[in-house]
C-alpha cells in the first residue's frame, strides 16, 4: 500500500532566494491562478498574519483572496508582493 501526503510549498520555501524562484517559476507558466497561489504559498510561509498586516489587508480575507479559486485584485497581489519584499517587473516575453 502506498501512503500519500498534501504537499505543502510553505513548508519548503527556507529563504528569500527560494520564494523569488518559485514565485518567478509559476509566472514563467503563465498561469495567473497557479501564480497567485505561489504568492500565497510565499505569504503563508513567512506568516499570513504578517503580511497581511504590512499589505493592510485582512488575514482571513488574504487567504481566500490567495487560494488558487480566490479573485484577489491587482492591488491586492501589488500589496502583497511589496510586503514579501519584492516588486512586479515587466520584461518582453522570449520570441
Amino acid at each position: 500500500m502506498v501512503t500519500t501526503s498534501i504537499w505543502d510549498a510553505s513548508e519548503y520555501l527556507e529563504d528569500e532566494q527560494d520564494a523569488i524562484a518559485y514565485i518567478n517559476a509559476a509566472a514563467e507558466l503563465d498561469d495567473p491562478a497557479l501564480l497567485q497561489a505561489a504568492i500565497g504559498d510565499v505569504a503563508k510561509a513567512r506568516g499570513m498574519g504578517q503580511i497581511a498586516k504590512e499589505a493592510g489587508v485582512g488575514r482571513e480575507s488574504l487567504y481566500k483572496s490567495l487560494d488558487r479559486d480566490g479573485n484577489p485584485s491587482f492591488r491586492t497581489i501589488a500589496k502583497v508582493v511589496k510586503a514579501l519584499g519584492g516588486r512586479i517587473v515587466i520584461e518582453p516575453s522570449a520570441a
